[in-house]
């Protein structure tokens, strides 16, 4: 996973902005030997407001004006991005049954409202766990 300083650091504020709610978009970018991230598509958290802080919901129309989006930079979506507030950067069992299997998802820890770390995880094609990808920083 290639991803530059500037796209990280807007992860990492899409993060802290939501605290402390859990924060969400999409990594757009190619997917070769090598998957670069060249933009990202930040969404609002649709899930319900009771369960933000620990789960985000990305809805079929947020889906759908990603894929747009993409597609009008002449990128594709390859992965998922989000938060965890007060909490490690390793996916949950929860990240695990929601994922696709040919996406990257760089999670983000944040602890009392500032950004700390973020992985890259890609879930094995029998949707058995995940294993992380290493993140690469231009």
């Amino acid at each position: 996973m290639i991803i530059s300083n500037e796209i990280l650091a807007r992860i990492h504020r899409n993060g802290e902005e939501a605290y402390p709610e859990e924060g969400a978009g999409f990594l757009l970018g190619a997917d070769g030997d090598a998957r670069q991230v060249t933009e990202i598509f930040a969404l609002p958290n649709s899930r319900e407001d009771t369960a933000r802080h620990n789960r985000y919901l990305i809805t079929p129309e947020d889906y759908l004006k990603a894929e747009l989006a993409a597609e009008r930079l002449g990128l594709s979506l390859i992965g998922v991005f989000h938060s965890h507030p007060d909490h490690p950067n390793r996916p949950s069992e929860y990240d695990r049954e929601w994922a696709q299997p040919f996406f990257s998802y760089i999670i983000t820890s944040i602890e009392k409202g500032k950004a700390i770390e973020s992985r890259s995880w890609r879930l094995m094609e029998d949707r058995s766990q995940f294993v992380e990808e290493k993140i690469q920083t231009l």
